[in-house]
C-alpha cells in the first residue's frame, strides 16, 4: 500500500483477537498507518463493536472509506457460538462471574429447537446493562458499575435465523443471522429464560458482515510496523 492508497481509503476485515476490545484494534491500526507512512493524522473507524470476549470479523475503514461506516454497519451479521444454559452473569457472557444456577434436568433437545422459533423474525430486545449504549450521557456499564438500577428500554431488531448446531448440556453451540444492532448476549440470556434455565455466552464469533466472510480477514495490518522493519 502506498500513502495515497491509505488516504484514498481502505477496507481491513480483521480477526478480532480475544479480550481485544474493538477500540483497541482501531486505535493499533491507526498507529500503525501514522508510523509506517509517516502521517500527521488518519481517519480509522469500525463498522460495528465486538464484545473483548468475542472474536472474529472486525471491519476496519481508514480515510475516504470510513464515509462507507454507516453502509457497511447496517447489513446482516453472522454469529457462532456457544451459551451454558443452567446459569447467569451479570454480563451475560464470561466477563463477570456466575451469579445463579439453574438444573437443566427438564430441557429436552425438542424443547431447545423449538424455543428458538420465538425470536425469529422483528422482536424487542432489551440491551444488556453491560454495554456501551448511551443512557441520560452515561455509559450502562458505568451505571452499572456504580451500582445503579436503571430502566432500559428494548429495541427492535430482527433474527432472520437461530440455529442449534450442537446440543451437549449444559452447552448447546449455535448460529445466528441478525440485524444491526443485535445483542447475541442478550439473546443467549432471553433464550435461557424461556427455557426457564439461566443462559450466558462462554464462547462467540462473528462470522459475517453483509458479504464480508471472516474467511478473508488479514490481521496483518495490526502489525505493519514489525513487517516494515524486518
Amino acid at each position: 500500500m502506498t500513502v495515497e492508497d491509505i488516504q484514498n481509503g481502505q477496507v481491513f476485515l480483521i480477526d478480532k483477537p480475544l479480550d481485544w476490545t474493538s477500540f483497541d484494534v482501531v486505535n493499533k491500526i491507526r498507529w500503525n498507518l501514522r508510523k509506517t507512512y509517516q502521517l500527521k493524522k488518519i481517519k480509522v473507524g469500525h463498522a460495528g463493536t465486538l464484545d473483548p470476549k468475542a472474536t472474529g470479523l472486525l471491519i476496519v475503514c481508514c480515510g475516504k472509506m470510513t464515509k462507507q461506516i454507516d453502509q457497511i454497519q447496517a447489513q446482516h451479521k453472522t454469529y457462532t457460538g456457544t451459551i451454558k444454559l443452567d446459569a447467569t452473569t451479570p454480563t451475560y457472557d464470561l466477563e463477570s462471574e456466575e451469579d445463579c444456577q439453574f438444573s437443566t434436568a427438564h430441557l429436552t433437545e425438542e424443547k431447545i429447537h423449538e424455543t428458538t422459533k420465538q425470536f425469529i423474525g422483528k422482536i424487542d430486545q432489551v440491551p444488556p446493562l453491560h454495554s456501551a449504549i448511551k443512557k441520560d450521557g452515561k455509559r450502562l456499564y458505568e451505571i452499572a458499575r456504580a451500582g445503579e438500577t436503571i430502566e432500559i428500554e428494548p429495541r427492535k431488531i430482527e433474527i432472520l435465523s437461530f440455529k442449534i448446531t450442537r446440543i451437549e448440556l449444559p452447552f448447546v453451540d449455535f448460529e445466528v443471522v441478525c440485524s444491526k444492532g443485535t445483542y447475541i448476549r442478550s439473546l443467549a440470556f432471553d433464550f435461557g429464560r424461556s427455557l426457564q434455565v439461566g443462559g450466558y455466552l462462554t464462547a462467540l464469533c462473528r462470522t459475517k458482515i453483509g458479504d464480508y466472510a471472516l474467511k478473508d480477514a488479514d490481521n496483518s495490518v495490526l502489525n505493519l510496523i514489525a513487517d516494515t522493519e524486518n
